[in-house]
């Protein structure tokens, strides 16, 4: 008896082991804009930029944003573009090499353009706790003139695996009717581990709601 309340108790040990273990984050800094690397080139305003460190080395991730500009298509007259950016780096010995670049835009829209990160979703995760950081960049972007639903993105990359989660936010449209809010993910992400997927779907939930001014 004594023997089996021994083996449950180290059983409970490692249960709880390896439960801190999983919950263990990778250290993120912010990084400020005047100390971003002089090799880092990036377009737009930059609106988070970050660092950290894992096995492939020292990481830095920046996000930006264009803003409204005077479109250059000479048929869109009276028209706006707009285009965001993210960008992941690392250090290689004594260079600093682009592992990726994340791009999309809204192009041509004669009334309002939307085309922005969703803020104080941009994270490092370790979820497979491989040493590997699991990065996650949510954004949306629409040309609108009513209050619909707009298009929005989760990107996840670890290494250079890409995983894309889109649909549209959700919108209230009557005091009891919500329109949006719908998502689906792509192949790779459906072939990932269930934790990834998990992960998206409180992120998207948590962050789905538009509110129209």
């Amino acid at each position: 008896m004594k023997l089996m309340k021994k083996r449950k108790f180290i059983v409970f040990l490692l249960f709880c082991f390896l439960k801190v273990v999983g919950q263990q984050k990778i250290t993120v800094m912010k990084i400020d804009v005047t100390k971003i690397p002089k090799e880092i080139k990036y377009k737009g305003k930059i609106k988070n930029a970050i660092t950290w460190n894992d096995k492939l080395g020292e990481n830095f991730l920046l996000t930006c944003e264009t803003g409204v500009f005077e479109t250059k298509n000479p048929q869109a007259e009276d028209s706006g573009d707009s285009e965001i950016y993210a960008y992941h780096f690392i250090r290689y010995k004594n260079s600093i090499k682009q592992n990726w670049k994340i791009y999309d835009y809204v192009k041509d829209c004669p009334v309002d353009i939307i085309a922005s990160f969703v803020k104080n979703t941009l994270n490092i995760t370790d979820l497979n706790n491989d040493g590997i950081g699991e990065i996650w960049v949510m954004y949306k972007t629409g040309c609108h003139g009513d209050i619909s639903p707009l298009p929005m993105k989760i990107i996840m990359y670890q290494g250079k695996q890409k995983l894309a989660m889109r649909g549209t936010t959700r919108v209230k449209i009557s005091d009891t009717d919500y329109e949006g809010g719908n998502y689906t993910f792509d192949k790779t992400f459906n072939e990932a581990p269930k934790y990834y997927r998990d992960y998206a779907k409180k992120m998207w939930n948590n962050n789905m709601y538009e509110r129209w001014e």
